[in-house]
C-alpha cells in the first residue's frame, strides 16, 4: 500500500517528539501532512518545458494516483466503530512506523504496518479490534480498489505515444499484482515494482534507483507520476523528472522545487508531454 489517503484524511498536524531516526521520521510525517493541507491552483499551467528530454519510461505510483481509495477509507472507519475522526491518526501512525522501520533498518510489509497501526489507534481509544479484523479492514479492500475514471484513457494514450510504462509502489508485489488484475490495468504495464524487493519504503532514494538500474536508464530519461508531493520529492532527489497529478485533496509541498508537470488527470499528462515534445522540436529548429 502506498502512502495514499493523505489528501482526504490528513487534517491534523503534529506528532510526538523523538530522537535519532524517530525524529527524522516524524519530521517527514509532518512534511507529508503539511503538504496535503495546502491548496494547489491547478489552473496555473506551466509553459511547455523544452529544457528536459522526452522521457523514455513513465513510472507510476499506484494507490490514489491510479486507484481510488474510497473503499479503503470506508472499511477503516467501520473497523474503528464509525469514528472517522480517528482516520488521520491511523494514517499518521502508519506513515510514522514505516519511516521508522526504513530509517532503523527494519522491514515489515506495509499492510502489516497498517494493521498494527490500526490496532494501536483502536486500543488507545478503547475500541476492541482483533488483528484479524484489522487486517480484513485494510488488506481485502485494498485488493479491489477501482481505477480513477481518467486512468484507462490516459494509460492508453501514453502507450499509443510510445512511452514505456511501469509502476512503483510501497505495496507488496503480491498486492499490486492483485490490484492491477482486479482493476484490469495489467495490460498497460511493462513491469510492476515493489519496495519489498529492497525492503525500504519510498521516498528513500534506493527505491527509485532500483527501477532505474533494472531498466538500465538514466534518471533524466524517466518520469515519476504521483499524487503525493513526498513521492515526487524522493524521485526528484535522484534526478528523475516528476509529474504531480492533483487528485482531490492533494497538494504540492511548497518548500521544494515545483514538479516538471502539474496536471489534473492522465489524458492531460499525455497532452502535456506532446506539447513539451513539440516545443523542444521547435526550439531545435530555431
Amino acid at each position: 500500500m502506498d502512502f495514499g489517503l493523505i489528501g482526504k484524511m490528513a487534517t491534523v498536524r503534529g506528532s510526538p517528539k523523538g530522537i535519532g531516526a524517530l525524529t527524522v521520521a516524524m519530521s517527514l510525517v509532518n512534511i507529508v501532512i503539511f503538504a496535503t493541507t495546502q491548496h494547489i491552483n491547478t489552473d496555473e499551467h506551466d509553459e511547455p518545458n523544452k529544457s528536459i528530454p522526452r522521457p523514455m519510461v513513465i513510472i507510476f505510483d499506484v494507490n490514489e494516483t491510479l486507484l481510488d481509495l474510497a473503499p479503503l477509507q470506508k472499511s477503516v472507519g467501520k473497523a474503528l466503530g464509525g469514528r472517522e475522526e480517528l482516520l488521520p491518526l491511523w494514517f499518521s501512525t502508519m506513515v510514522h512506523y514505516s519511516l521508522v522501520e526504513t530509517l532503523s533498518g527494519h522491514y515489515h510489509d506495509f499492510g502489516d504496518i497498517g494493521t498494527a497501526a490500526l490496532m494501536m489507534v483502536a486500543e488507545s481509544h478503547g475500541i476492541e479490534l482483533s488483528r484479524v479484523d484489522a487486517q480484513a479492514a485494510i488488506v481485502d479492500p485494498l485488493h479491489s480498489l477501482p481505477p480513477h475514471s481518467d486512468v484507462v484513457a490516459g494509460l492508453r494514450a501514453l502507450k499509443q505515444d510510445g512511452f514505456r510504462i511501469v509502476s512503483l509502489t510501497n505495496s507488496s508485489s503480491k498486492n499490486v499484482e492483485a490490484q492491477f488484475k482486479n482493476a484490469d490495468l495489467t495490460r498497460y504495464f511493462e513491469k510492476q515494482y515493489s519496495v519489498d524487493s529492497i525492503q525500504k519504503y519510498k521516498p528513500h532514494p534506493d527505491t527509485y534507483r532500483m527501477v532505474l538500474d533494472d531498466l538500465s536508464i538514466k534518471p533524466e530519461d524517466a518520469l515519476m507520476v504521483a499524487a503525493h508531493a513526498w513521492d515526487l520529492a524522493g524521485a526528484k532527489n535522484v534526478g528523475i523528472q516528476t509529474a504531480f497529478i492533483a487528485r482531490p485533496g492533494t497538494a504540492l509541498y511548497p518548500n521544494i522545487a515545483r514538479p516538471d508537470y502539474v496536471i489534473n488527470d492522465l489524458p492531460e499528462l499525455a497532452a502535456a508531454l506532446k506539447q513539451s515534445n513539440a516545443a523542444r522540436e521547435k526550439y531545435k529548429d530555431q
